[in-house]
């Protein structure tokens, strides 16, 4: 049996980061660790979880780093080959941890995601991952189990073991050598969509993304960052922008960026009539931070033609728009494509 290490991301919250700690104590091993990366906290979380639970280890940051940069510093401190990165506002189940393991125990498997489902309603999926992430040529996620706001019940309609695109960083596992090797999550992504951006990396490197529905983790989203925040609005439509751009192939990006584009402004539109005015000029901020980025970009985009082999294959990229089948044709469910 293979050890990992859980590393929780966590900028505030003490209840659910006990709840969180003690379905872990309770469905996980002594043999693996538990790294809790305070990105600083500015309430009693971290003194309470140090009197509760002295065998956790805690990483302390001077300042609020995010997800991305929270997770890779315990990633690098890390003592274990396999690494889980799991999100504070989550509860495991019995038995959790060993499928992960099985899974990444296959050497061409980067990462492996459980289950997700919704901690208030655990009949239904949850927004975050479902039973496996997708993806569309422009960059728009989606899930088996959810797509857009439509999350499906689960009458286990999803459990196969399969390749996906992407697994969410609401709990994923992955291996360490890979994930320094393809450079870790990008730091300028703050939060939401780095693991999409490092499993694109991982696939051009020849590796398998893999969802295993045997394993079951629930997840209360939304607890750092509100789905009504803008500042979720601007980091998911810059991010997203940033990943099309840096992962595409350049002749992808000159036949798709101008419907991209559109696509996006028409989100900004959509917004402005419906009086969400900070989010609609989270939009447009965000089309100018990747502007900005640009020398950014070019510098991932070098990365990748370091660690890409020849003739890799992505799969699980649906090849024509998420947005237009599921606003124009009504297509609300991942069994309808």
């Amino acid at each position: 049996m293979n050890n990992c290490s859980i590393i929780i991301p966590h900028y505030n919250g003490e209840d659910i980061l006990l709840r969180c700690l003690k379905s872990l104590l309770q469905h996980t091993e002594n043999n693996h660790e538990i790294i809790i990366v305070d990105n600083a906290s500015a309430d009693n979380s971290i003194e309470i979880i140090k009197r509760q639970f002295p065998q956790i280890r805690i990483i302390s940051n001077k300042t609020n780093l995010g997800y991305a940069e929270g997770c890779n510093i315990g990633a690098e401190q890390a003592k274990n080959e396999y690494l889980i990165f799991l999100n504070n506002d989550t509860e495991v189940s019995e038995n959790w941890i060993n499928p992960l393991i099985n899974t990444l125990n296959d050497k061409n498997v980067s990462s492996v995601q459980p289950k997700i489902k919704n901690l208030n309603q655990r009949d239904y999926f949850d927004y975050a991952g479902g039973s496996g992430g997708y993806i569309d040529v422009f960059c728009y996620p989606f899930c088996r189990g959810r797509i857009f706001r439509t999350v499906e019940k689960d009458t286990y309609q999803y459990e196969s073991e399969t390749e996906i695109f992407w697994a969410s960083g609401t709990a994923f596992a992955t291996k360490k050598e890979v994930f320094i090797a393809a450079g870790m999550f990008d730091l300028s992504f703050f939060a939401h969509m780095e693991e999409i951006d490092y499993h694109w990396r991982c696939q051009m490197m020849g590796y398998k993304i893999m969802a295993n529905p045997s394993s079951t983790i629930y997840h209360e989203g939304a607890q750092t960052l509100s789905y009504e925040s803008s500042k979720k609005t601007y980091l998911n439509h810059r991010n997203s922008l940033i990943t099309f751009f840096s992962n595409h192939n350049i002749i992808l990006i000159l036949v798709l960026f101008i419907p991209r584009i559109i696509m996006h402004f028409t989100s900004t539109i959509a917004d402005l009539l419906s009086l969400k005015i900070n989010h609609a000029f989270a939009q447009i901020k965000a089309i100018y931070s990747v502007i900005f980025n640009i020398p950014h970009i070019i510098k991932k985009r070098h990365l990748n033609q370091k660690i890409k082999k020849r003739n890799y294959h992505l799969y699980g990229v649906f090849k024509g728009s998420i947005v237009i089948n599921y606003f124009l044709l009504n297509k609300k469910k991942y069994s309808q494509y």
